[in-house]
């Protein structure tokens, strides 16, 4: 049962997501079940399979919000320093090519989303980041091709 690394904020993401399945979710996917099963013959109720279909889905996703609780490792990325990059470093780089600016914060594999700047750990930029310095050129390979990228800084907040 292997940890992986998370921050308090996809920790705190993640738990609330569990809270509303199980709290909010259920109650109402129950109630549906309820109603569709008083309308007689199940064979044929659309809503009762559809219910049931809900239900299942948002039983599997409980089951693996669970999982991730469970194994997650919260790093408190505040607590962080030094020039390193590592896991919850908020980088930003530069195209070489284009000389645009980008920032990262490479984040645990769950709460990793490119379009508001965090990158998962197991991604080939954050896998290409891990270790480097401000100042470092850096290639990373993505499906895309290949981008050649400058450090320009380093900060964990």
């Amino acid at each position: 049962m292997d940890k992986f690394p998370m921050t308090a904020a996809g920790h705190n993401a993640l738990e609330e997501e569990l809270k509303r399945r199980q709290q909010v979710e259920r109650p109402r996917i129950i109630q549906a079940i309820a109603e569709a099963r008083s309308h007689g013959d199940l064979s044929e109720n659309a809503e009762y399979h559809a219910a049931k279909e809900a239900q299942s889905l948002n039983e599997g996703r409980i089951a693996e919000l669970e999982d991730k609780l469970s194994r997650a490792e919260v790093i408190d990325v505040s607590k962080l320093s030094g020039t390193t990059i590592m896991f919850g470093a908020t980088v930003t780089l530069v195209d070489e090519d284009t000389e645009e600016k980008k920032t990262y914060q490479i984040v645990g594999e769950s709460e990793a989303d490119v379009k508001a700047g965090r990158v998962s750990i197991t991604s080939p930029t954050a896998r290409a980041l891990i270790g480097k310095k401000i100042g470092d050129s850096v290639e990373v390979n993505t499906p895309g091709g290949g981008k050649s990228y400058e450090i320009l800084n380093v900060a964990f907040q």
